[in-house]
């Protein structure tokens, strides 16, 4: 039997070769955006497939046949968000690269799609373990590659001590620009703070 691609309800529809539905890789991008969209808009409480479907311009079929339901997309997509991670600072010394990784994720933390969706999905994550794992991934594999890559490289130019607790280290990097920007969300970030967080935490990683 011969099935039909997705399509997002305007060209003109070509025949698909015969065998399982061909999921085009555009119309799955664009239910990606919609959700990341829905999400900062209405929240995930009252996000549903059809305002997805909606906003990404297909029918409500073109999401079932990828996901099984708002909980699977969200998990999926949250999920994919530790695979993509963060560009890997290469500056030459560990201040400078933790003042460029402050500088990208505070940048990725504070737009406005990103502080809307991470608040409500750490409020969803209370009540869904589902949630919270995916959301926990998400956020510490998303930068533990990074921070890793960070420690490693300063270890190798003798900046750090060899042997260093990498789990330790990758809480004190991340967690005090998490902490002013998810957790109190302040509006603004003080003029110099990150400057001075790299400095801070570079001395505390070089006291362990």
């Amino acid at each position: 039997m011969t099935t039909k691609p997705d399509e997002p309800q305007q060209p003109p529809r070509r025949r698909a070769p015969a065998g399982a539905a061909v999921l085009r890789e555009d119309v799955t991008e664009a239910i990606r955006a919609a959700v990341f969209e829905e999400l900062a808009t209405v929240g995930y409480a009252r996000m549903s497939i059809e305002g997805i479907a909606r906003r990404a311009g297909v029918g409500k079929t073109a999401v079932y046949r990828r996901w099984r339901s708002k909980l699977h997309l969200v998990l999926d997509i949250v999920s994919a968000l530790a695979v993509q991670g963060l560009p890997a600072p290469d500056t030459g010394s560990l201040e400078g690269d933790l003042r460029l990784l402050y500088e990208v994720t505070s940048r990725a933390l504070r737009h406005p799609v990103a502080s809307q969706i991470i608040p409500d999905l750490q409020a969803e994550a209370a009540r869904n373990p589902d949630i919270a794992e995916a959301l926990q991934k998400a956020l510490r594999e998303g930068q533990d590659g990074v921070a890793t890559g960070i420690v490693t490289a300063a270890e190798r130019r003798g900046e750090l001590r060899e042997g260093i607790d990498h789990d330790l280290a990758l809480d004190l990097i991340s967690g005090p620009l998490y902490w002013r920007s998810v957790v109190i969300r302040s509006p603004k970030l003080p003029k110099g703070y990150l400057g001075a967080l790299a400095r801070a935490t570079s001395e505390g990683l070089k006291a362990m």
